[in-house]
């Protein structure tokens, strides 16, 4: 597994206009990619191209669920940052 720190992205190398999508813009058009990828019917040229776009949305997802996990043990920590009751989420 990748080392967290590794995988995070400064501010400044994320292109512009990822920055200022959503979460849930940047996971769709991330979902866009992979299936263009898996298709297989993309030039190399630009199979080079989306993956690098690819990767830049994944690692701001990334980004933003490490932000969002935070924040959720902030609130159901101790305050000093130490998490006392976080249990791993199950969707239904």
């Amino acid at each position: 597994m990748a080392d967290a720190k590794q995988d995070k992205i400064p501010a400044d190398t994320i292109p512009k206009d990822i920055a200022k999508m959503t979460f849930e813009q940047a996971l769709a058009e991330l979902e866009e990619i992979v299936t263009s990828l898996e298709e297989g019917n993309v030039a190399l040229e630009k199979s080079i191209e989306i993956y690098q776009r690819g990767n830049h949305l994944r690692r701001f997802c990334d980004d933003k669920l490490r932000q969002a996990q935070m924040k959720i043990e902030k609130i159901t920590g101790t305050g000093d940052g130490t998490s006392t009751s976080t249990e791993p989420f199950e969707a239904e």
